[in-house]
């Protein structure tokens, strides 16, 4: 019995060892193709959450970075936020995602009253409006567009749908009601990077829409919400959440300028900031001690969020070969989508520094 109990403690560990070294002799990232046509290609831009920065920080700062955007020539921009169509899924299964709805998902009833159209209905509509869409559109089908994206969900496209009308033709009509303009004009100036950036780049460059690519379907409401704030947000205080906290302050007080904003995006931006992101935050997680290893579902989630961001984005690459894509997303995950899309055969990551010099 011994022998038997010594030859089983002998493997378990040989097979824990042999799991630990095994590399896999596959690597998705050496086979790059097609040899012939565009290449697709992505940068990914991190951003600091720009309603999260302090008072100081002053949008019309973003100029250079959006000019410096503009100057690359993006064939489409994907942004973090949730498709109108994951957020009509997910109020499907309100008990899993109770958390989730208010904070993701708006809803898009108004625009739903003032169309007659539900999520599922106005998103085909407006993919059959894209497919027809003319080379010189009139005021009233972008405003016939623009409501109709706020019907299925989709808020940053209907903004740029709204910044390509000229200013005299901003008003009520096709679709769109007085309390849809009225919504237009208040995200125009919302401190989100959604608003503030993507959307003005995507109308200089002559683009009808901007990509969704975030996804929360991972999400779970937390049952013990003290046990995982204990466990969690212990492990955040560490060095690493120090070193991140001193360099955000360092950077805070030129917000106000645009000299100061592209120095906060070129940190966001610079080598060591999702490793430093990692031994602050995930990292940390990852090796929390409670028994019911919080930290590691934390982890599953987290990689399981940026995994399917990177997929959205690379369906929306397959949906047009050869596309150079803007990606603007939170800087934490930055790195993941990175490595994640560099796995991609048809995928050329690019680095986003030299645009912020």
């Amino acid at each position: 019995m011994r022998q038997l109990y010594a030859f089983l403690i002998v493997a378990a560990f040989s097979g824990s060892a042999a799991a630990q070294s095994y590399r896999p002799d596959f690597d998705p990232s050496t086979l790059k193709g097609p040899a012939t046509g565009p290449a697709n290609e992505v940068m990914v831009l991190g951003t600091p959450h720009l309603s999260a920065l302090p008072k100081n920080f002053d949008p019309i700062a973003l100029r250079p970075i959006e000019d410096r955007l503009v100057g690359w020539r993006p064939d489409g921009i994907a942004i973090e936020a949730l498709s109108g169509a994951q957020c009509d899924h997910m109020r499907r299964y309100p008990a899993r995602y109770a958390d989730t709805i208010p904070d993701y998902c708006w809803d898009p009833a108004p625009a739903q009253a003032a169309t007659g159209l539900d999520v599922p209905t106005a998103t085909a509509r407006a993919e059959a409006l894209l497919t027809a869409w003319p080379a010189q559109p009139s005021a009233a089908q972008r405003r016939q567009l623009a409501a109709v994206f706020l019907a299925g969900g989709e808020r940053t496209s209907s903004l740029v749908q709204w910044l390509r009308l000229p200013v005299a033709e901003r008003h009520a009509g096709d679709g769109l009601d007085d309390k849809l303009v009225a919504f237009l004009e208040q995200l125009r100036t919302t401190r989100n990077e959604r608003y503030l950036l993507a959307a003005p780049l995507a109308a200089r460059l002559g683009h009808e829409q901007v990509y969704p690519m975030d996804d929360h379907t991972a999400d779970r409401v937390i049952t013990d919400r003290k046990g995982w704030m204990d466990a969690v947000m212990v492990a955040w205080k560490n060095p690493a959440t120090d070193k991140r906290i001193a360099n955000d302050k360092a950077l805070e007080a030129g917000l106000g300028t645009p000299e100061g904003v592209l120095a906060q995006y070129r940190a966001d931006n610079a080598p060591g900031y999702t490793r430093l992101a990692f031994d602050s935050d995930f990292g940390a997680a990852l090796e929390e001690p409670s028994a019911k290893r919080f930290g590691r579902g934390y982890v599953g989630y987290w990689e399981t969020r940026n995994l399917r961001m990177a997929s959205n984005i690379r369906d929306a690459l397959a949906a047009r070969s050869g596309m150079r894509m803007l990606v603007i997303v939170g800087s934490s995950h930055k790195g993941y989508l990175e490595a994640y899309l560099h796995q991609m055969h048809d995928v050329r990551v690019v680095d986003s520094r030299p645009l912020l010099r």
